[in-house]
């Protein structure tokens, strides 16, 4: 993931700044509790397309 490109996404739900996480290659945002997919390094922001953070997810730190 370019930092440059994280330093500017936020998320469509709450405008919340995203976090990367390359395990799962996936965005996070803690303030909507939600988890965008990154596809062929393309980060899908769509609701409809994300995954909830479960409550351990939420919690846990960077």
């Amino acid at each position: 993931m370019d930092p440059k490109l994280l330093d500017i996404l936020v998320c469509p739900v709450s405008k919340a700044p995203l976090e990367w996480n390359r395990d799962a290659n996936e965005l996070i945002c803690r303030s909507s509790g939600l988890a965008y997919p990154i596809r062929d390094d393309i980060p899908v922001l769509l609701e409809s397309e994300a995954r909830t953070l479960t409550s351990e997810e939420r919690l846990k730190e960077k």
